[in-house]
Formats: structure tokens, C-alpha cells, sequence
């Protein structure tokens, strides 16, 4: 998708602002609305802009605008472009997110709120079920507890704060991250402690379980499935493609890794729980260790910007 850029700048930055804009080839459409702007004051630039030239805007925006108490900037997808005169530039765009929106989609999926909490409490909840339970429905289990759980953007800001050396951000992620899977955990012992009491399982049932023994014991086929997985989550949030995450979340299993955990010591078995530990430390470890390097070249090569804010 395209975009379409709401920028409100001061009356005394808008022709030097639109001259610049008018210039670039990414630039697709223009058009300026004098003094139409109420909170910030000031006139309102709107840009239809090709994915590829974003960034080039902003740049653009930034050195009219330093003042960060002057300028406003509202982001939105533009469906298409219809300008058969630009049709060819228009097909040569590309998938890219810029910074700005990666940082408040990350901040809106990990933002510590009851239903984000909730959410991760469910996820723990169906994913202890799967845990011992026969193959098929733990595999149920295993995927919707993965898509359910808000999990990954959490984790995701760490690399991303560390890139761009925005410590909030990173900072943010850890508490998120930490809120989140406590959640999860807890809501995961509870159930193990639920189904236990129950005469539904039993400690031994879950150490037995060949699923769980995987994740405790994991081969280097199932690392490289969850490294790939990491990896293709990053790349899908830096090319805007949210809504084919779900691969990426299957593929990974900090999920059954951290309601291992909770399990675990909701039957007394603190080596499962261990186990559980270090299981999702590797995982966490594949966003962060390939993520950074990733980020870094979208950076150094892509991007090559600060956010706005």
C-alpha cells in the first residue's frame, strides 16, 4: 500500500515545505490547505507518497520543521494511486514500514492494558491444555495460543529500541514483555494446577508428554524452525505486512516455552520449569540477535533517519 501523509506545519515553513515535496518523483499528489489547522496552528500539507520516497519526506519535513512543538504528522494507507501520467513510478514502489509506524504498531500490540493482559492469560490457558494433551488437539492448542497471545511485539521493541537507540522503547519492551508473560505463566499454573485437581493429569503425564519433551530437549531442526520464524516476524513488521504474522508466531515456541514454566511448577517439577526457561530465552534470543542486525541494515541502507518522536 501506499500513503498518504497529513503534515501541519507553520505558515512560515509551507512554501519551502511544498517546494521541496513538489520536487520529488515519489511525491504523487499535493495539495495545501492554508491556515486550516486549529491544534497545532498552521497550514496542512497533504502528500500522496509512494512507500519508497516516505522516508525522503520526512527528511524533508524535518529540516523545514525543527520545532517538534510546531509539526504534526498523521500516517495513513492509501488503497492505490490512480495517475495513469505516473503509472510506471507508481508500479516500482515498495514494502516498506517506516520507523515511526513500526514503533506504534510495536506500542499499540504490547501496550500493558487489561485486554492485552487478558489476552495473554488466555493464551496461557489454552496453551497448558495442549501440553498434555493427545497430538492433534494439542496442536489446536499450540496455534491458536500462539495467534491468541499478544507475545511477539513486545519482544520486538528490544531489538528495535536498540537500533535506533531509543531507550524507552526498549525499556518499554522488557516491561511489557515481563507484564505479559508473568500473566501467562500464572494463568498456565493455575490450569495445571486446575486439571491436576481434577484427575485430568498428573505431573508425570506432563513430563511424559513428547511435545514437551521437545521443548525442553529441542533438536537443531526445531531451533532453525524457530530462528526462521523470529527472523520472518521482524522483516514482516519492517515491511508492513501485519497481517500475515501469524506464520512466524506458529513457527516459534515461546509460547509453550513460558506455559512450561507455570506448569511446571504448578506440579512440582522445577526441572521442567527450568527447562521451560531456557526454551523461551532461546526464542526471545533469535528476535533480538537477528533482529538487531537486520534493523541495522533497514537503517544503514534503508531508511537512514531518526524518527520524528
Amino acid at each position: 500500500m501506499h500513503r498518504t501523509l497529513e503534515i501541519t506545519v507553520p505558515p512560515t515553513a509551507t512554501d519551502t515545505l511544498r517546494e521541496n515535496l513538489v520536487a520529488l518523483e515519489e511525491v504523487i499528489g499535493l495539495s495545501v490547505q492554508r491556515s486550516a489547522s486549529v491544534k497545532p496552528v498552521g497550514d496542512i500539507l497533504i502528500v500522496h507518497v509512494l512507500n519508497r520516497g516516505a522516508d525522503e519526506v520526512l527528511r524533508r519535513v524535518r529540516a523545514a520543521v525543527p520545532d517538534d512543538h510546531a509539526l504534526s504528522i498523521v500516517t495513513s494507507e492509501a488503497a492505490s494511486f490512480i495517475a495513469p501520467a505516473e503509472q510506471e513510478t507508481i508500479e516500482d514502489d515498495k514494502d516498506e514500514a517506516i520507523w515511526e509506524e513500526m514503533e506504534s504498531g510495536l506500542r499499540h500490540q504490547g501496550a500493558i492494558t487489561p485486554n492485552y493482559l487478558l489476552l495473554m492469560a488466555l493464551g496461557g490457558i489454552i496453551c497448558a491444555i495442549g501440553l498434555v494433551s493427545e497430538p492433534v488437539p494439542q496442536a489446536i492448542a499450540f496455534v491458536a495460543s500462539a495467534i491468541i497471545a499478544p507475545g511477539f511485539d513486545p519482544m520486538t521493541k528490544v531489538p528495535l529500541g536498540l537500533v535506533l537507540g531509543r531507550w524507552p522503547v526498549v525499556w518499554r519492551g522488557f516491561r511489557s514483555t515481563f507484564a505479559g508473560y508473568a500473566v501467562l505463566i500464572a494463568a498456565a499454573a493455575l490450569t495445571m494446577l486446575a486439571l491436576v485437581a481434577a484427575g485430568e493429569t498428573t505431573g508425570s503425564a506432563l513430563a511424559e508428554n513428547p511435545e514437551v519433551k521437545h521443548l525442553a530437549h529441542p533438536h537443531l531442526m526445531e531451533l532453525l524452525i524457530a530462528a526462521a520464524g523470529a527472523l520472518a516476524g521482524v522483516v514482516m513488521l519492517a515491511a508492513f505486512r501485519r497481517s500475515f504474522q501469524a506464520g512466524p508466531l506458529i513457527a516459534m515456541a515461546f509460547i509453550p516455552a513460558a506455559t512450561l514454566i507455570g506448569a511446571g511448577l504448578a506440579v512440582g517439577r522445577p526441572e521442567l520449569a527450568l527447562e521451560g526457561l531456557e526454551r523461551f530465552g532461546a526464542d526471545w534470543g533469535f528476535i533480538v540477535g537477528l533482529g538487531i542486525p537486520f534493523l541495522w541494515f533497514k537503517q544503514r541502507f534503508v531508511h537512514r533517519r531518526k524518527p520524528l518522536a
